[in-house]
């Protein structure tokens, strides 16, 4: 068993979420060690993710990930991360190196998105080196949602988040 502190080469193993109605984009960087075990986005308890968008929806946190697929769809939102494999210690973004992208226009060739929203800086970073030239959307980079980024309250992610559902929510 390799010890926490090593490098290990990790490959995404579960695809993106969206359908023929996602309007916005959110990608993280790549999936935490609880979120691969998992095999879904967010899985950490203490990831702020899943309350963010259940606030800003007006509905309840999911529970389970038919419930977030559901509550993702509802709402017109595609989620998925910018990395599809990497080498990395742990679920540590700072880590991260040798990295392969996901091809975002995996859902933009089959979705009417407007924009995409990056989950964090290391998001943000890794979207603008790799993935910018892909896409010619606006990219909006947003507060992390991870508890690494426990200084930003879950109020004001809430506030900085509002953007993601921009005119849409209003149409709800």
């Amino acid at each position: 068993m390799k010890k926490s502190s090593e490098y290990q080469h990790v490959t995404h193993e579960f695809g993106p979420v969206f359908d023929s109605r996602s309007e916005v984009v959110i990608l993280g960087s790549f999936p935490s060690v609880r979120s691969r075990e998992q095999q879904f986005y967010y899985g950490h308890p203490q990831n702020r993710f899943w309350k963010v968008i259940a606030a800003l929806a007006g509905e309840a946190v999911p529970q389970t990930i038919s419930e977030k697929k559901e509550l993702l769809y509802a709402h017109h939102i595609a989620l998925w991360d910018v990395i599809a494999s990497c080498d990395i210690i742990g679920s540590s973004d700072s880590s991260i190196r040798n990295v392969a992208v996901n091809d975002i226009r995996e859902i933009t060739e089959h979705a009417p998105v407007r924009a995409i929203y990056l989950n964090g800086n290391k998001a943000y970073e890794l979207f603008t080196k790799y993935m910018r030239e892909l896409t010619a959307l606006p990219a909006v980079k947003l507060p992390s949602t991870s508890p690494a980024n426990a200084a930003c309250s879950l109020a004001r992610l809430q506030s900085e988040w509002r953007a993601l559902l921009g005119e849409h929510a209003s149409a709800n």
